[in-house]
């Protein structure tokens, strides 16, 4: 039976860099992504992005990103890390994000963890990440 965890999350580290300069088209770049999270999810993560962007001074215009990210925290009563893949997609203000738990990611007590996840950021700029797992 799925568990379903809810939990917010700040931004706290971020570099970026350029790639593939000089080429006509969107800007590519990658980033180094840091997070807290508080809620049914507690810890920190490291994110690797890599970043599409049609206009950088407009998100608007269409933005994309696929990114790995290396959980190390505590999931309700258990404590150990995870690695979760995700994605997401940016055009007219409108955001989508998903992605899951790599199978065969989780440590510790996180051992046999698997899950989908959403991300959302409310109207204000507040982070949610949705869980719904299992740790078989």
């Amino acid at each position: 039976m799925k568990i379903h965890a809810t939990s917010s999350f700040d931004v706290t580290g971020w570099e970026q860099a350029s790639y593939d300069d000089g080429v006509a088209g969107p800007a590519l770049s990658r980033a180094t992504v840091r997070k807290a999270f508080t809620g049914d999810l507690s810890g920190d993560s490291t994110a690797e992005l890599l970043m599409c962007q049609a206009d950088t001074s407009d998100l608007g215009a269409g933005a994309g990103y696929v990114a790995s990210e290396r959980v190390t925290g505590r999931l309700g009563d258990r404590e150990g890390t995870f690695v979760i893949q995700h994605w997401g997609v940016s055009v007219g203000g409108n955001q989508s994000a998903g992605g899951h738990v790599v199978p065969g990611s989780g440590t510790g007590d996180l051992a046999g963890l698997t899950g989908d996840i959403v991300i959302s950021v409310d109207p204000a700029g507040a982070h949610t990440l949705t869980l719904d797992y299992e740790i078989g």
